[in-house]
């Protein structure tokens, strides 16, 4: 293999890889597309005999920067977008796919039951034919892209709306394959290869044993997507998932599928006073145990949408918030008997269940899901026509969460300090697991400047109340600076021990989670 012709110079047609969905720009001296895993091994082996350092990229639809470049190369994992394989076993489906593709692809693939099996083994074909007898299949992470590549999704364990019910990204990962920085290879399946305490040893297909010692912290009791996850005796397939592109390049993920519930019904509660909508949520979690998702949108968020309605949701101006409440059912009567009981629980808490937008059908529940997306598509753009008044202008989200107990306070906190700050904002998120973005819409430099600060601030006091500082985006670049908040600086120093055993020379996402001196000191 010549290895100088799978690295193209970075020219003008390649500005966007210099970014992702935050529009952080990067550099780079060059990039390349790997379409294998042999490539993949090849490259980083030629980098890291060079000590250039490596970004690795899916489709960058990450809010962290954690695939921005920070200088030397880009390896974009974009051309390896195929399934490979499938297997059932004890009932379940299991697909090998790569990690350049889309789950919007893989979803159209599972629902249509139709894969390029051209080149698959017998073993494969033989189960995609059983499969086809199946119910239909469902992978149930959720992320707002659904543009969002699989290999990126497993590197910050995204979750997204659905997270309430099935959890993210991380168990519905059943194997990975990891190219390290030197290019060896280490195979891992769930199940067979686990941390002892907090010490762990591998072996790499080159016959190289890797030991170490996971981070000592103990991880907060929320939705947690901050640095990487360390347990006692943890599975370590655990460790790859959502390490944000730091530990080796993942070359190929076996995914579990779930069958899909027979009816999906979603609703969109309207509420006049937030009080209302805070209530509901609190009552309706032990009431409704087929919620699958509950997405909370406030009185600016919806001001959002009614600036940009195009007629086909009109929302009345009464309304102070909404609550996009999603059931998962095996049957139309348990559907029928939760819808009545999300009634209830409005009536319960002063709202009326006729300030609602039932959707039965799969036609109508898109709909509604179109103002789930419209809201961060709308501040985006407005966040780009002021850009052009001021190049280094971005929002500033929040992607912080906390245990049920704590989440009246948080909010409170919310409220109290947007409003002393003067800032514009929108608010909206995950309300059922207490997690909610926070949106400062800045209008010059200065106004990023206080919303950072005051995030910093927010951080600490989500850390005394045993939350987290990022829910489900990752660390990345932008929100390293808050891990020491989390894990204090004995445990992000940890971090960068631990990752040394992969990569010493911190070939792979300089950066992200921690500074590149982290690891070049760590003992």
């Amino acid at each position: 293999m010549n290895i100088e012709n799978l690295i193209i110079p970075i020219s003008e047609e390649h500005r966007d890889y210099l970014h992702d969905e935050t529009k952080t720009v990067g550099t780079a001296q060059s990039i390349s597309f790997p379409k294998s895993e042999t490539e993949i091994s090849a490259l980083l082996h030629h980098f890291s005999e060079k000590g250039e350092r490596v970004t690795v990229q899916g489709n960058r639809t990450g809010l962290t920067a954690a695939s921005v470049p920070g200088g030397g190369h880009i390896m974009s994992l974009s051309h390896m977008d195929r399934v490979t394989g499938l297997r059932i076993a004890d009932d379940a489906v299991y697909l090998r796919v790569q990690p350049g593709l889309s789950l919007g692809v893989l979803r159209q693939m599972i629902a249509a039951r139709s894969f390029d099996s051209e080149n698959w083994d017998a073993e494969s074909t033989a189960a995609l034919a059983e499969m086809r007898k199946m119910p239909t299949q469902y992978f149930p992470p959720d992320p707002t892209e659904s543009s969002a590549s699989l290999g990126g999704m497993a590197a910050c364990n995204s979750s997204g709306a659905k997270t309430y019910l099935y959890g993210p990204t991380r168990p519905y990962i059943n194997a990975l394959r990891i190219v390290l920085a030197d290019g060896d290879v280490i195979s891992l399946r769930r199940g067979e290869h686990n941390a002892r305490g907090r010490q762990f040893t591998l072996m790499t297909e080159g016959g190289r044993e890797i030991s170490g010692s996971l981070p000592g912290y103990a991880m907060p009791h929320c939705k947690n997507a901050s640095g990487y996850y360390a347990a006692d005796n943890m599975d370590l397939v655990d460790l790859f998932i959502g390490s944000d592109g730091t530990l080796g390049v993942l070359s190929e993920l076996e995914l579990k599928l779930i069958p899909m519930p027979k009816v999906i019904w979603g609703v969109n509660c309207f509420f006049r006073e937030e009080a209302q909508a805070l209530d509901f949520v609190e009552r309706l979690r032990p009431a409704c145990r087929e919620l699958a998702a509950a997405e909370y949108f406030d009185r600016n968020a919806l001001d959002i949408l009614r600036a940009h309605d195009d007629g086909g949701f009109p929302v009345p101006p009464a309304f102070a918030c909404m609550i996009y409440v999603e059931l998962h059912c095996n049957d139309e009567d348990t559907a029928l008997a939760q819808i009545k009981t999300v009634g209830r629980v409005m009536d319960g808490v002063g709202a009326d269940c006729a300030d609602t937008w039932a959707a039965k059908s799969a036609p109508d529940r898109e709909r509604l899901l179109e103002l789930r997306h419209r809201v961060p598509e709308s501040v985006n753009a407005l966040i780009a026509e002021r850009k052009r008044a001021v190049p280094a202008l971005a929002k500033v989200g929040s992607d912080m969460a906390v245990p049920n107990a704590s989440f009246r306070r948080l909010m409170a906190l919310y409220r109290t300090d947007l409003a002393k700050n003067g800032f514009e904002f929108a608010i909206w998120g995950h309300i059922g697991n207490n997690h909610l973005h926070v949106n400062v819409l800045p209008h010059t430099e200065e106004d990023m400047r206080r919303g950072k600060a005051m995030f910093a601030e927010w951080a600490k006091t989500v850390v005394s109340m045993g939350g987290t500082v990022s829910a489900e985006h990752g660390s990345g670049k932008n929100k390293a600076n808050l891990l020491p908040i989390l894990y204090g600086e004995r445990g992000v120093r940890e971090m960068a021990a631990l990752k040394r055993c992969f990569d010493p020379g911190c070939v792979l996402g300089a950066g992200n989670l921690f500074p590149v001196e982290y690891v070049l000191e760590a003992e």
